[in-house]
């Protein structure tokens, strides 16, 4: 059964294919299609240290968040990621919600969205987060799928600024 748990080392081979998937077919997020898999792969200890910078105890950078990233996980295999921000600042408001997340190519369409949205959802109940903000691109049809399956209720649909297509924001119980 697929589960959340903090980025390790240990799923590095299938992480970094994973990467390289969203990468060929141009379907992952911006920071996925920006990582350069050579570096990580060369000081993967490091890329892992970067993701948990903005977690409680770190000094943030104006304008961020507390956040933590959990990795989608069954054995030994990376299938997706969740971003869970602790609270909302004006941007976060506006787009990217409280909770994002990513399935790698390879394993979409199987359910695991909706679960690591639901595994999200659990966890940002034990941060203290009632209702927890999910924003997805209008046309995204699966990602509006996954967030009604989850118990979404939609605000409604908006554009935002340095955002190329209009959005949907859903508030969705996280108990």
């Amino acid at each position: 059964m697929p589960q959340l748990v903090k980025p390790d080392a240990r799923y590095q081979t299938s992480f970094l294919e994973a990467v390289r998937e969203a990468q060929a077919d141009g379907s992952g997020l911006p920071d996925t299609m920006g990582f350069d898999v050579p570096a990580i792969a060369a000081d993967f200890p490091t890329f892992l240290s970067s993701l948990r910078r903005y977690e409680p105890g770190n000094e943030l950078p104006e304008g961020f968040v507390n956040s933590e990233y959990l990795w989608l996980v069954e054995g030994d295999t990376y299938l997706g990621r969740v971003s869970i921000r602790h609270t909302l600042n004006e941007r976060l408001r506006e787009f990217g919600g409280h909770i994002g997340y990513e399935i790698r190519p390879t394993a979409r369409r199987r359910g695991h969205a909706t679960l690591a949205l639901r595994l999200a959802l659990a966890r940002a109940h034990d941060l203290g987060i009632e209702r927890a903000l999910v924003t997805c691109d209008v046309e995204n049809i699966g990602s509006r799928a996954v967030i009604e399956a989850n118990g979404g209720e939609l605000e409604g649909e908006f554009t935002v600024p340095d955002h190329d297509r209009p959005l949907r924001r859903y508030w969705v119980p996280t108990a």
